[in-house]
């Protein structure tokens, strides 16, 4: 359990960090290409080896390419995604996509089902998007920009869905630190080829406030997903119970943190998903004891 709450603290921190960002008007973009960078450093400090080209002969390494392009895509389909339908859609649909690696963990890997889990499961949903929503008038979608949240919903969930897959099949304990990273390095290689057709296009403009908020995203955004990884190892502790705990969890602690340190303001809605939020995470953190 230590393990998810760790990863769910550093997936708060990046929250934090994103909301920061505005504040001092730093360019997202860069900042997250530089962060894979630092992420991937990290990685390499924990596993204290020097990677060299057996990285490129592990079987999870096809795994972690794939994995590299689906960052910066359901990243930039994402910021499509909050310019045209506004931010509380791409919250929904990244943490509602929850149910895309809890749909494969019960039927690829058998699994345990019951009421009471389906129930907590069905409770974080409703508490994603009632804590998600600001605005009075709830959520607007034009038809024309449907698509993006349902590519950032897929997306997301075949992140995760694919991360749950390499663990259980490929990753050694002693390779999760380098796996983790792996991912990092390739996001990061993807992110400096856009830089560079940037560049060519004489868009880009760096700047070293840039590179110091990838440097202060780089260490969570690691450990967000170091941590899953582990978490997802942990004996007794199913993919099925852990992603909707992780997910609601970051959702309900990032929701206080908006309200200490942004002094964010509340809708009735909120306070009722934050209620559903934690008896979400009662049912679903116990319903194994009632199997």
């Amino acid at each position: 359990m230590i393990y998810l709450l760790l990863s769910v603290l550093s997936s708060s921190v990046i929250f934090v960090i994103f909301k920061l960002y505005n504040r001092f008007k730093i360019n997202t973009l860069q900042a997250i290409i530089f962060n894979y960078f630092f992420a991937f450093a990290s990685g390499m400090l924990i596993d204290q080896r020097i990677p060299g080209q057996r990285v490129f002969f592990e079987p999870w390494f096809p795994g972690t390419v794939i994995l590299g392009f689906m960052f910066i895509a359901v990243f930039y389909l994402a910021a499509l995604t909050t310019q045209r339908s506004g931010l509380s859609v791409v919250s929904v649909a990244t943490k509602m996509s929850v149910a895309i690696p809890v749909f494969f963990g019960i039927i690829l890997y058998n699994e345990s089902t019951g009421i009471i889990k389906i129930s907590g499961i069905l409770l974080a949903l409703a508490a994603v998007y009632l804590t998600s929503i600001k605005k009075k008038e709830g959520i607007k979608i034009q038809k024309r920009n449907l698509i993006f949240p349902l590519l950032v919903f897929f997306g997301s969930g075949i992140i995760d869905t694919t991360i749950k897959f390499l663990e259980t099949s490929y990753v050694v304990e002693a390779d999760v630190a380098l796996f983790s990273s792996t991912i990092f390095a390739i996001a990061g290689c993807v992110g400096v080829s856009i830089l560079i057709i940037q560049a060519f296009m004489g868009k880009l403009k760096l700047s070293f406030k840039n590179v110091l908020g990838g440097i202060a995203l780089g260490i969570p955004n690691f450990g967000s997903i170091y941590f899953l990884v582990l978490a997802l190892r942990t004996k007794g502790m199913e993919s099925s119970t852990i992603f909707p705990l992780n997910n609601v969890a970051i959702v309900m602690i990032s929701t206080f943190l908006g309200i200490l340190l942004f002094r964010e303001k509340m809708l009735p809605k909120n306070w009722i998903g934050i209620a559903l939020a934690v008896a979400s995470i009662i049912l679903i953190a116990t319903s194994e004891s009632w199997m």
